[in-house]
């Protein structure tokens, strides 16, 4: 298996300077460095750098994956956005972990396949993706709570284990929450059966006018004091605590008393209902189409009825061509013709005439082996 690897980081909050990008070029010749990103793929050899430290110095987005069925992105978001404890909470295993720095709260999800040997799309995956951590920073834990759900399908807890407070919308995730849960490959069963217990998410977004509205209303303080904030580069932090201020107090999660195990169990019995579910319904379309191909035979049969001498001419007609794909045409009408022969009760007839062409022809081996595969004898 020929290796492949594929790392990319995205500046969100603050673009690099000229130094950072000198630095992270000193690391690497060939990456694709931008203001806002780096980006580079390896068919050999890998990255020079800690993807943790460079997480830590430069970047508030990390994709990574490789070949062998390595998927991992890792999220940056400010302390104050993000509460430490918080993560910390439902990132509990080696799926999904969390650290802090002295700025930062820093979330770190990978996903194993040991089947590996995937080629994905990467273009624009992490594009695809790097919206939830705005949704984390309004207060939406919904990404929180896939991280705990990772850690479960990776058999890291103990059954026993109690599940964290569950955040409503887990049965109505955001595009980027799916496009998360796909690349991480996190178990469409077991996240149902989680979401049971999820209530529904006001999920309605403020249109302009009611938003323009709402801001009018504010403090000229509070107003100025968010603008501070937009020009020092704390965009991330002062959109968080107006969106969380407008909002106002989010809905509380749910707590169903569950378990780790009590859900992969559920998630268990929504596969095997899935499966008989999906065995029932390839039964009943194999009868259909059983229905169907009767019934076009019949209608066949019914065609060919009264027109039986003039079938065994175009055999005839048909093997004289000494063509392959002629010799399985009039292998067609001869099955045909013993049909028709059996169901007017004249299967004599048809063995007869099929033994005299079979002496007619028997040094077409091609031919005769054919009559033998069908039964024609």
């Amino acid at each position: 298996m020929s290796e492949y690897q594929y790392y990319e980081f995205i500046a969100v909050d603050r673009p690099l300077t000229d130094t950072q990008q000198r630095e992270l070029r000193a690391l690497s010749t060939r990456a694709r460095i931008t203001p806002s990103s780096f980006v580079n793929e390896y068919q050999w050899g890998d990255l020079k750098g800690d993807p943790r430290a460079w997480m830590e110095r430069y970047f508030d987005a990390f994709l990574y994956l490789a070949n062998w069925g390595t998927h991992r992105i890792a999220l940056r978001l400010p302390l104050g956005v993000l509460d430490a404890e918080t993560a910390a909470d439902y990132c509990v295993g080696e799926s999904a972990c969390s650290w802090v720095t002295s700025t930062h709260v820093i979330l770190d999800l990978r996903a194993e396949d040991e089947d590996g040997d995937e080629w994905w799309d990467e273009q624009d995956r992490l594009a695809s993706i790097v919206p939830v951590r705005a949704e984390l920073a309004a207060g939406d834990n919904r990404l929180l709570y896939l991280a705990w759900l990772l850690c479960v399908q990776g058999r890291e807890l103990d059954d026993e284990e109690p599940e964290p407070p569950v955040p409503a919308g887990l049965g109505d995730l955001s595009g980027p929450l799916r496009a998360l849960g796909d690349f991480l490959r996190l178990d469409p069963d077991l996240l149902a059966a989680a979401a049971e217990t999820s209530p529904p998410l006001n999920a309605k977004a403020p249109s302009a006018s009611v938003l323009s509205r709402w801001v009018k209303q504010l403090p000229e303080a509070d107003k100025d004091a968010a603008l501070v904030r937009l020009l020092r580069g704390e965009a991330v932090q002062a959109r968080a605590e107006l969106l969380r201020r407008f909002q106002g107090p989010a809905p509380q999660p749910t707590s169903g008393g569950r378990t780790a195990g009590d859900l992969l169990t559920a998630a268990e019995a929504r596969w095997a209902e899935r499966q008989r579910v999906a065995r029932e319904e390839q039964a009943a379309e194999r009868k259909r189409q059983e229905r169907a191909a009767a019934a076009a035979r019949e209608k066949r049969l019914d065609e060919l009825a009264g027109r039986q001498a003039q079938a065994w001419q175009r055999v005839a007609t048909m093997i004289e061509t000494k063509k392959p794909k002629e010799y399985d045409a009039a292998i067609v009408l001869l099955t045909d013709l013993r049909a028709l022969a059996e169901r007017d009760g004249d299967i004599a007839t048809f063995d007869r005439q099929v033994w005299q062409l079979r002496q007619q022809h028997v040094r077409k081996p091609s031919l005769i082996d054919r009559l033998d595969r069908a039964a024609l004898t």
